[in-house]
């Protein structure tokens, strides 16, 4: 069997998929919940790791007596309670299913998942649809790894190296500019897609190496993600 060589890292939200608001109607319940504090303003996900939004988030309602992992814990809880509503609300995103095949097929590709989410949460929103067999979750970078994206990216390549042995060529491949920068960062091929709220312009000014429309034409996906980066 031929030795993964290549580490494909997806982020979830917008870029294999469409949630339909479930986590984040979770997330202000669990805060209202567990703080007893009106929702007053809701910060931008996009890109963001979930351990940076709830530090904004308890900053901006002025919360010091909640800690994240208190938050996480329930947070997880009503998410869970509600996972069946992804599939129900969401919606897979084109192309996504096609190319996560046709990549787990090539024993030399690894796929994992680097997302903002928190692992449980990540692991519930692919679960809905039918995707957990597609990635390593194992070597993965999550939400409540770091407040900053680019040290995800860096977690799950030492978590990848260390699990399969030997340097791994690592493309990242998401939505907004945050996954870019991360990419970059990191010295890893950066594709962005642009089937969220970040247009095609503004990813390719944020560095990115390629900029899909999206992914519904597999076999130029699979070439970008499945071949050499330039």
């Amino acid at each position: 069997m031929s030795a993964p060589r290549r580490l494909v890292m997806w982020d979830i939200d917008r870029t294999l998929l469409y949630g339909g608001g479930v986590a984040a109607r979770a997330w202000q319940a669990a805060f209202v919940e567990l703080t007893g504090v009106a929702w007053r303003e809701t910060p931008a996900f996009g890109g963001r790791t979930d351990a940076d939004i709830c530090a904004e988030v308890f900053a901006t309602h002025g919360v010091t007596d909640c800690t994240p992992e208190r938050f996480f814990a329930r947070y997880v809880e009503l998410v869970h309670a509600d996972r069946h509503l992804f599939a129900e609300q969401g919606a897979l995103l084109p192309g996504v299913r096609e190319v996560l095949d046709r990549l787990g097929a090539d024993r030399t590709v690894v796929q994992t998942l680097v997302t903002g989410n928190v692992p449980e949460v990540a692991a519930a929103k692919v679960a809905a649809f039918g995707l957990s067999g597609a990635f390593d979750a194992e070597v993965g970078g999550y939400g409540t790894d770091d407040r900053v994206r680019a040290t995800l990216v860096r977690r799950s390549r030492e978590r990848a190296e260390a699990k399969y042995g030997g340097p791994l060529a690592v493309v990242v491949v998401g939505d907004t500019e945050h996954d870019v920068t991360a990419a970059l960062a990191n010295g890893a091929f950066a594709v962005g897609v642009a089937t969220g709220n970040t247009s095609a312009a503004t990813l390719a000014e944020a560095g990115a190496d390629v900029v899909l429309p999206d992914l519904s034409d597999v076999e130029a996906v699979v070439r970008v993600l499945g071949g050499s980066p330039p």
